[in-house]
């Protein structure tokens, strides 16, 4: 019989706990760890295009057709419903100085525009530029405080830093009211022969932010509308009862876009629609004729 050596088994005991003040050590570690983080998190300011809050758009159209004026021997003038916006905002703290100015900017698309004086030709007001597919877009601003449509309702100025929150709305209304001549336009005579209005002109207006500093520039919506226009005239009919509205009397709503659209170029600049259309004669024979230049 063989015996074996005896053999050892030696069980190591578990490690002593630590000590309270090793404990009081790895709290406070982790302490400052983690306030660090919820620090770096809560201090880390958001941009402002980041921070601003539409809390409310409304666009539309009056329902109210166009009225139509004759009282004047020389001219005919209509009215149409007005297009309007409005929008409240919300803008955060903030923690920055700067100035951020919000507003609207509008721009024309597309316009005809053609007073038709029965068999001897047509008027029109036109926008060369954009007529010959140079430009997308044309600024409708108001012609002072570019590139706004305008500077009172329209806009609102945001100046940092600021503590709490800025609550603040901004509006604006177009229309159309012109006058278009009874009579033919290069013509001395003020006969009657204005034979029907036609008018059809689209427009983007966005809502936007532009940090005054920097020219940064945040489009919060944007919004597509048109307006159109037919008046039937009879020019051998008294004074009075010459011009009726013809469909469309209702105009289409305004439609707020699901994506925004970026500003062209020449919707932010001079020149502005009022300054840069033409009156244009545009006789049956003959060539065409300037009647009011650009003023730009």
């Amino acid at each position: 019989m063989v015996i074996l050596p005896a053999v050892s088994m030696r069980i190591s005991s578990p490690p002593p706990p630590p000590s309270p003040e090793l404990w009081a050590i790895l709290w406070i570690v982790f302490q400052f760890s983690a306030m660090g983080c919820i620090q770096s998190i809560k201090c880390k300011p958001k941009s402002f295009r980041d921070s601003v809050i539409v809390l409310e758009l409304n666009t539309s159209i009056d329902p109210n057709p166009t009225s139509i004026d004759e009282t004047s021997s020389v001219v005919l003038r209509y009215r149409t419903p007005h297009f309007r916006a409005h929008a409240r905002l919300l803008v955060p703290p903030m923690a920055a100085k700067e100035t951020w100015t919000i507003g609207w900017i509008q721009a024309c698309n597309h316009m005809e525009f053609y007073n038709t004086y029965v068999d001897k030709g047509m008027s029109s007001w036109e926008l060369p530029d954009l007529r010959d597919g140079k430009i997308q877009a044309i600024s409708d601003s108001d012609g002072v405080n570019y590139p706004w449509y305008g500077n009172t309702t329209e806009t609102c100025t945001v100046v940092g830093p600021t503590k709490k929150d800025s609550k603040f709305t901004v509006s604006m209304n177009d229309n159309f009211y012109p006058s278009v001549t009874w009579g033919v336009p290069v013509s001395d005579s003020n006969v009657p022969l204005l034979s029907s209005i036609q008018r059809d002109q689209s427009f983007t207006t966005w809502l936007v932010a532009i940090n005054q500093a920097t020219s940064e520039t945040v489009v919060l919506r944007t919004i597509r509308w048109r307006m159109q226009l037919h008046i039937q005239v009879d020019p051998e009919k008294p004074l009075g009862q010459r011009a009726v509205l013809k469909e469309p009397v209702a105009q289409e709503q305004p439609q707020i876009l699901g994506k925004n659209e970026p500003i062209p170029p020449n919707a932010m600049v001079k020149p502005n629609a009022n300054d840069a259309q033409v009156l244009m004669w545009r006789p049956k024979k003959g060539d065409p004729v300037v009647v009011i230049p650009s003023k730009y």
